[in-house]
């Protein structure tokens, strides 16, 4: 889930300006981005007047560059230490292909002469205008003006990193439909024309074939064992039956197969109930295991859920969970049990959790339903997040809060924990009208701000405001 990031530097000049500046910023920025444990490249500093981009033919000459190491970074940095020429950036970075970061020097009290006064302030209008009208999308962050050395251009640089891990991972990725939606649920209907519209390709694979390869795969295959010994080390499997154990771990085999077949970065199963009734076990925990592996999985076909928790989980490389709204807290009008049957991921949980028989298919039909990884989810501040397909469009929401420490009592089944979001009634009615499901997507951290500038600057996905 973690990858060092690399960025390309760019650093614009303007002729009369103290373009010798531009030396000084070359370093800061190196500096800044290393500091923050992030690689660079950079265009070398004779390669034109301090290796900055001020003509048409410098800009040429740096998307040229650029052109060269294709498929090394993740972003570009614009860095504007002066008033810089706007024509000479946009002629470099207009077929960058990649989020770009404006970035303008703050001038100093004292250092306002000629000599030293830097008008970036200024000059960044200028650029992020000819940006817009040349349709190149582009991020700005608070403060206006910032120094690379501050904190809170620190802080910028690991917000546009995050930014950049969402756009580069969703602009193209294949998501698994493995099974026809649950028949009983309209609510998780999606357009998948809609999605392939915005790079999210599809692959969707029939549930019976997965169940004829569980059929047909032998109990003694090296891949059943491995795949036994991984579940038992990472939950506690000592209440289940050794026939339904034997069955998850070869649907577990499956379910590796088709990621690896169709280089699945993330998908939705149908969960039941063909699963507990002929296989006699739910996939719960092979959900919260993928989740943990860092592969968004959702459970009963919630191909939308699936898009927000791998969105969630490039900007936080943390795992995310799908959960229902499930339950009022209480009198607390600002808290809610959020819940599902198992699939969230260890890492988000409390402990270790346990695997248990669903409790619901039990009620009618004793057996039929191992494979809940029950537990309680960790307290950390949390994003939720979802989305919709909408007449060929996808319309996404997200806000923040925070799972809290609160008690969920013992007979309480499967995986939940309180959460904790300022004015949630009212946002409960914008959900409501605005046709979202009852699932909501959550994951570790806040990062809000991310998710929208990377949906709507980059993805052009549509935004609801609920907050």
């Amino acid at each position: 889930m973690h990858k060092k990031m690399t960025f390309a530097l760019c650093f614009g000049n303007r002729g009369f300006m103290p373009g010798e500046l531009i030396l000084g910023a070359r370093d800061d920025m190196v500096k800044a981005v290393t500091d923050a444990g992030y690689d660079y490249i950079m265009m070398d500093a004779d390669a034109s007047r301090y290796g900055a981009v001020e003509t048409r033919a410098e800009g040429r000459q740096y998307a040229a560059w650029l052109k060269q190491h294709e498929g090394q970074y993740d972003g570009v940095i614009f860095c504007q230490p002066i008033f810089v020429d706007e024509n000479g950036a946009i002629t470099a970075l207009q077929d960058a292909g990649v989020p770009i970061l404006m970035q303008a020097y703050p001038d100093e009290i004292g250092k306002m002469d000629f000599a030293h006064r830097r008008d970036a302030y200024c000059g960044k209008f200028s650029v992020t205008d000819v940006f817009t009208q040349y349709r190149v999308p582009f991020t700005v962050m608070k403060p206006h003006v910032v120094h690379p050395l501050s904190p809170k251009f620190a802080q910028n640089l690991k917000d546009f990193a995050a930014i950049c891990r969402v756009v580069n991972g969703m602009k193209r990725f294949n998501l698994g439909c493995i099974g026809a939606r649950t028949t009983a649920f309209k609510t998780v209907r999606f357009d998948e024309i809609a999605m392939q519209n915005h790079g999210i390709n599809v692959e969707s694979v029939d549930l019976s074939e997965l169940m004829n390869m569980v059929a047909e795969m032998k109990d003694d295959d090296p891949r059943v064992a491995a795949k036994m010994a991984h579940l038992e080390d990472y939950t506690d499997f000592s209440g289940v039956p050794a026939p339904n154990k034997l069955t998850l771990a070869k649907i577990g085999c499956v379910l590796d197969w088709y990621i690896e077949e169709y280089q699945l970065d993330a998908l939705a199963l149908r969960c039941w109930n063909e699963m507990e009734t002929y296989m006699r076990v739910c996939p719960c925990v092979l959900l919260s295991d993928l989740n943990n592996r860092g592969i968004a999985a959702s459970c009963e076909i919630d191909m939308c859920s699936a898009i927000t928790m791998r969105a969630m989980c490039l900007a936080s490389e943390e795992p995310s969970c799908v959960l229902d709204w499930n339950n009022n807290y209480g009198d607390d009008e600002n808290k809610v049990v959020l819940f599902h049957c198992g699939p969230v991921a260890q890492s988000l949980m409390t402990g270790k959790g346990h695997v248990t028989e669903h409790k619901m298919f039990a009620k009618n039909d004793p057996g039929s339903g191992w494979g809940c990884n029950e537990g309680r989810i960790a307290s950390f501040p949390m994003t939720y997040s979802n989305c919709q397909t909408k007449d060929g469009k996808i319309v996404v929401y997200a806000s923040e809060g925070r799972i809290t420490d609160d008690p969920i009592e013992d007979g309480y089944f499967g995986c939940g924990g309180v959460a904790e979001i300022p004015e949630l009634q009212d946002k409960l009615i914008k959900l409501a009208r605005g046709g979202f499901k009852h699932h909501t997507s959550v994951g570790k951290g806040h990062m809000k701000d991310v998710l929208k500038e990377a949906f709507t600057t980059y993805l052009g996905y549509d935004w609801v405001e609920i907050d």
